[in-house]
């Protein structure tokens, strides 16, 4: 550990090898999202023959709509990017009234990952520890974070799979984000 690094450790409390280590994996969740829907053709994106939940398009901004709001760790005061809204909290399952394009879910995307960086950079030993109360979700902040990691993997296997019946084809893993987190 370098002197910098030393000092940010003491400064958060919370070990830099272990937010690098975060970093590295909720990035590379992210960056397998990101290669999916980079692998997506138009026809797959746009095709609203089946139910919206099972739609390309949609289970993309799913994913991105609560990677955001679980970032955010309250969901009190939050509010989505434009042109998105809180329809996906709806109760009564409101879906959004058009379908986003690559290039917004894609700026959406880019959004999440700043967020997510920050969040990282600046994460404690007492806000990893502070229980947080998101819509489906009450449980310290830290595993929060992995919980969304889960939450990313799932449905990016879901378009993997989707990609696969489609174009024969899928993107690789990703070991960890060549992304780095610089705390330094």
């Amino acid at each position: 550990m370098n002197e910098v690094t030393a000092m940010a450790a003491k400064k958060t409390g919370f070990d830099p090898f272990v937010r690098e280590m975060l970093w590295e994996q909720l990035g590379a969740a992210i960056d397998m999202l990101e290669n999916a829907v980079d692998a997506c053709p138009d026809e797959l994106w746009g095709d609203q023959s089946r139910h919206p939940q099972f739609q390309f398009w949609y289970m993309v901004f799913h994913t991105l709509f609560w990677l955001d709001i679980d970032l955010s760790g309250n969901s009190k005061n939050f509010a989505p990017p434009a042109p998105f809204t809180l329809d996906e909290l709806d109760p009564a399952g409101a879906y959004p009234d058009r379908v986003y394009t690559k290039h917004e879910l894609k700026t959406y995307l880019a959004h999440d990952r700043n967020k997510l960086r920050e969040v990282i950079r600046g994460l404690t030993e007492a806000r990893a520890r502070e229980r947080v109360v998101v819509p489906n979700a009450d449980l310290p902040f830290l595993e929060l974070l992995l919980y969304n990691m889960r939450h990313v993997q799932h449905h990016t296997a879901q378009l993997n799979w989707m990609l696969r019946l489609k174009i024969d084809s899928a993107p690789k893993w990703v070991r960890k984000t060549a992304s780095p987190l610089g705390l330094e």
